[in-house]
């Protein structure tokens, strides 16, 4: 891999351009900010200075010409008092002329909005949420706004020989225009930026303050931040070692944390921590955080993990895809000491080294989340609720993993508050049940209301009650947990009568004639709309449920096709209860009048689909048969 001077490279108009929308209205809030915790603006520069230094080593191992005689990679911080401008520089990457105005006058992202609307709920709520978002939204560098009352940012891409310069007050747009040959000769490669700062800023020119914040948030970063003060001599202010390599009994958990806020880009605490190394056939270091909130982004299509590959302290890529999808939440670091440090990314997910790392981290993940379940229930029911959706992708994706993924899954129940686990679920089992019963739909309150749960809840039996899109995937592919199968209760034939009712007294629903021969009228009448039409073994107390056939998906999962246009087309079985009021009578009615009986046959299948959370297509023709069966009753 080589890097060419371009000398044709495009430069933007020395006219002054727009920020992005979003982007505009973001630097308002910033310029404007009330904000006390302003001091992380040094953090988030620091951050994108050492991220243009690690990009600048790995390009630099395909064309070491790119580093030339200045090998240090490093930070600068240099305040001056006097003038009231902070620098920050590195010697890293850099940036060409169209890098500066895409990078800094545009994000193309979601993230964005959605952060401005957290602010905005945030601010509506009377809270300070500069902390809790900045950083977990992508948008470090415009907190520098919250300081200075105007930016300069100097840029030298490596192997260029050209210089630009990136100024913004924050208000109505930037320029990028040529650099001065004084600025371009004092830069050979990298970035500088300067803050004007605001009068009530200006403590972030004493050097005591910008030692006291470094070591507070940037004390791992591996580059040297060099501090050059007023008066005295440059010296190095961060220890710039690499965290993971040090033992465990080295490492305190403020400094966990300030390492899992420079990788993850937020400013939460991790809710868990794991950290180790592995020597042997192979020597790699692991320090992973699962954060403790989500991250918006954590349902984009497009989102893949974030765990940083390095190769002997150099970093490669954070897209090696070190960790499955249904891990995507995890954050952190793995740094290998055999890997080829020449490796290239397109390389990565082919290489047996790399692949060996993948399958033991992602083992030793599920493991420690196991372990911390058993140690902290709370605490794993809280991490359930944030990354739990995710989690179980696993259970549809990496059948390998499947039974310790079941392990970890929680779901909310009919008889039980709180999550339970598979295994609480199978100490419940009522006698003679060997079926683990679940129904899956978008609501908890509709699932707990429905009709289909009433045959189990007059014998007791629990049923788990699973809302989330991936569920209706992976029970439907034969899933079992140590030999005991997932039965959908709207599917197929349903038969509880071994297992014992509640309430002895309470007689089980008996078949009736009455109720067959009216069922087979419905179907006659219902023709194109029901597979069939059956008296019902489920219902207790509600007159009509629907139910898919036992050769066909389960409803809620034809539901979820059909909205990708992917439905196989089955029609629902229509189950009456021969028991209810409703149903006896109409039973024992004569209906010679066909349009009578096609009246009460579809308000019969409207109803049962209401009750399975259904929109009526023709709300209008419901009322109208409703009203024209209501009047006949009068």
């Amino acid at each position: 891999m080589t890097t060419s001077q371009n000398p044709q490279e495009t430069t933007p108009s020395v006219q002054a351009q727009p920020f992005q929308a979003e982007v505009g209205r973001l630097l308002h809030l910033m310029v404007h900010s009330v904000y006390t915790d302003k001091e992380i603006f040094l953090r988030e520069l620091i951050s994108n200075a050492s991220d243009a230094c690690d990009k600048l080593r790995y390009e630099a191992i395909a064309d070491a010409a790119l580093l030339g005689p200045d090998e240090r990679l490093a930070i600068t911080i240099r305040p001056d008092t006097e003038a009231g401008i902070l620098v920050i520089s590195d010697n890293g990457i850099g940036m060409d002329a169209s890098e500066l105005a895409g990078n800094l006058g545009t994000i193309a992202r979601s993230g964005t909005k959605a952060f401005l609307d957290k602010i905005k709920d945030a601010q509506s709520a009377g809270a300070d949420s500069s902390t809790a978002l900045i950083g977990q939204f992508g948008v470090g560098f415009y907190s520098a706004f919250m300081v200075a009352d105007h930016i300069d940012v100097v840029s030298r891409k490596a192997g260029s020989d050209t210089t630009h310069v990136w100024h913004s007050d924050g208000e109505a747009g930037f320029t990028v225009t040529p650099a001065s040959p004084e600025q371009t000769a004092a830069l050979p490669r990298g970035t500088e930026i300067r803050l004007k700062l605001k009068d009530d800023c200006r403590q972030f020119l004493e050097d005591h303050t910008i030692e006291r914040i470094v070591r507070t948030y940037s004390d791992h970063i591996l580059f040297p931040v060099d501090l050059v003060p007023a008066e005295g001599e440059t010296h190095q202010i961060n220890t710039a070692g690499a965290l993971w390599q040090r033992p465990k009994s080295e490492v305190t958990p403020e400094q966990y944390t300030e390492v899992y806020r420079t990788v993850s880009g937020s400013y939460d605490a991790p809710r868990l921590t794991i950290h180790y190394k592995t020597e042997g056939r192979q020597s790699y270091a692991v320090l992973l955080f699962i954060p403790e909130h989500k991250p918006f982004d954590l349902y984009d299509p497009t989102r893949k993990g974030r765990v940083k590959l390095y190769v002997r302290r150099v970093f490669i890529t954070d897209d090696a895809g070190l960790l499955p999808s249904y891990l995507r939440f995890v954050r952190g670091v793995v740094d290998s000491e055999d890997v080829p440090l020449n490796i290239s990314r397109e390389m990565l997910q082919n290489n047996p080294l790399v692949t060996q790392i993948r399958k033991a981290v992602t083992t030793r993940v599920l493991t420690e989340l196991d372990t911390f379940a058993t140690k902290d229930a709370e605490g794993y029911d809280a991490l359930w609720d944030a990354f739990g959706a995710v989690l179980k992708e696993g259970l549809y994706e990496d059948f390998e993993r499947r039974d310790q993924l079941m392990n970890l899954t929680r779901f909310k129940s009919s008889t039980a508050d709180g999550w339970r686990s598979i295994a609480q679920y199978v100490e419940s089992f009522r006698e003679n049940q060997t079926e683990i019963y679940y129904l899956t739909g978008d609501s908890l309150e509709r699932l707990k209301a429905s009709p289909q749960l009433e045959a189990a809840r007059a014998r007791g039996i629990e049923v788990l009650l699973m809302t989330d899109p991936i569920d209706a995937f992976w029970v439907s592919g034969g899933a079992d947990y140590k030999g005991k199968p997932f039965k959908s209760l709207p599917q197929g034939d349903l038969d509880l009568s071994l297992i014992p009712l509640v309430d002895a007294a309470t007689p089980p629903p008996a078949e009736s004639g009455d109720a067959t021969a009216f069922a087979s009228q419905l179907k006659d009448a219902l023709t194109g709309s029901v597979s069939d039409v059956r008296v019902s073994k489920r219902l207790v107390s509600s007159a009509v449920c629907l139910v898919a056939s036992g050769a066909g998906p389960d409803l809620n999962l034809d539901k979820l096709l059909a909205r990708q246009d992917r439905s196989f087309g089955t029609k629902p079985v229509l189950e009456i209860n021969a028991e209810h009021p409703l149903i006896a009578a109409l039973s024992k009615r004569t209906m010679d009048d066909p349009d009578e009986r096609a009246d009460i046959a579809r308000l019969l299948f409207d109803q049962a689909k209401i009750l399975d959370g259904e929109t009526l297509p023709d709300a209008a023709r419901f009322a109208e048969t409703m009203n024209k069966l209501m009047l006949r009753g009068l």
